[in-house]
């Protein structure tokens, strides 16, 4: 999609857009979409997300007003830096007042109002964040910098260092545009100034952090961003992690979970990012997955782990360099697996007269390995002839 389509998304169509922006003078231009839905329009990118940000000229008890005369929901989900949330049917907007900051600690800014759309866009990030678009369609560029968005260009606004005291958050911000928007690629300047605020980050949570670590672990490609984070100290991650890494994206793999997986110590990144503890227990899931396909162990991976087992497959082939044919057979291996229940249970060795109790378990638990490495053949019978009361 060109600037010239802008006008035709439609996201920017949809009759429930189009009456908030009524409701907020958008036909006058005093609110405008700003940045990621511009951003991605004009890049010709598919977003997942339909949610729209907004600027606006109006006050937020001004934005409250009009929304409620319009029948629109709203909701202060930020309302101490001037933003509101407003939902019409299906669609949900973040409506935010020009601003600019008139003090800031690199953790919290305190903004002043204003309706200088210029002096907006100059304290945002990154120049292909500081686009809006009217309610018609039209493009705002007040930077000029719309080259930057058509030809994936992630630079810091004016200067990179101020950007970053602002927030120290941008330096991860900056590692995940360049890995999602930017094809790794790499600007000189704004990379010098990440590399001299990494000894400044401490006051970043870890859940701001993990949620932009997150993010980028779900784009398609991020073997030479996370490298270049390691080469300046931003992430501490072996070579041969990043070298499987970017093995497992060359086999056509990019699953957050797998990559996650192929960093050994993932109980050291479930801290530092706060991950959740069900993907922490799918990522050592996938690593034990993996571990059997490299010991040959094919069906028992399938049995363990079911569908995680194809990650597995994929981690085991990065990891140790299978190359394309290996992984090619052993899936076709794998998709041939049918695994039956396992067929013995407890209750069958309590009618054998073994008391239930961790003897019992322990002794299930030996069937069910004699059962697994015979290639899932043999029966309950012969199964429990093997029993040892």
């Amino acid at each position: 999609m060109s600037v010239a389509d802008l006008a035709n998304a439609e996201w920017l169509q949809g009759p429930d857009t189009q009456a908030i922006f009524a409701a907020l003078d958008g036909s006058r231009r005093r609110t405008r979409a700003v940045g990621g839905v511009v951003r991605d329009t004009i890049m010709g990118r598919q977003r997942d997300n339909p949610d729209i940000d907004l600027a606006t000229e109006l006050v937020p008890d001004e934005v409250i007003a009009r929304a409620e005369a319009a029948e629109i929901a709203w909701y202060p989900t930020g309302i101490e830096h001037g933003t509101v949330t407003l939902r019409l049917g299906d669609t949900l907007a973040e409506v935010t007042t020009l601003r600019r900051d008139a003090e800031t600690d690199g953790r919290h800014a305190t903004v002043v109002f204003g309706t200088d759309w210029t002096e907006d866009a100059s304290r945002r990030d990154f120049t292909l964040n500081a686009l809006y678009c009217a309610a018609d369609g039209t493009l705002f560029d007040p930077l000029g910098n719309i080259d930057d968005a058509l030809e994936g260009r992630i630079r810091f606004i004016g200067n990179p260092d101020e950007r970053i005291t602002e927030d120290g958050l941008r330096v991860y911000r900056f590692f995940r545009f360049c890995a999602s928007h930017g094809g790794e690629t790499f600007d000189a300047d704004g990379l010098a100034a990440c590399e001299r605020a990494v000894g400044r980050l401490s006051h970043l949570s870890a859940e701001r952090i993990g949620a932009e670590m997150l993010r980028m672990l779900a784009a398609p490609k991020i073997a030479r961003t996370l490298t270049e984070m390691a080469a300046i100290n931003l992430l501490a991650v072996q070579a041969d992690q990043l070298s499987a890494l970017a093995t497992y994206e060359q086999l056509g793999g990019h699953s957050a979970v797998a990559r996650l997986a192929l960093f050994d110590d993932v109980e050291r990144f479930r801290e530092q990012w706060r991950l959740s503890n069900d993907l922490v227990a799918t990522a050592k899931k996938a690593q034990a997955a993996a571990e059997l396909f490299a010991a040959g162990r094919v069906g028992e991976a399938a049995y363990r782990h079911g569908e995680l087992a194809v990650e597995g497959l994929a981690i085991a082939a990065a990891r140790e360099n299978w190359g394309h044919a290996r992984l090619a057979e052993t899936a076709r291996e794998l998709a041939s697996i049918v695994v039956p229940k396992f067929p013995v249970s407890g209750h069958d060795l309590a009618g054998l007269g073994m008391v239930p109790g961790p003897a019992l378990g322990q002794e299930l638990a030996r069937l069910e390995r004699a059962w697994v490495d015979s290639g899932f053949a043999l029966g309950k019978a012969e199964l429990l002839t093997l029993v040892r009361p």
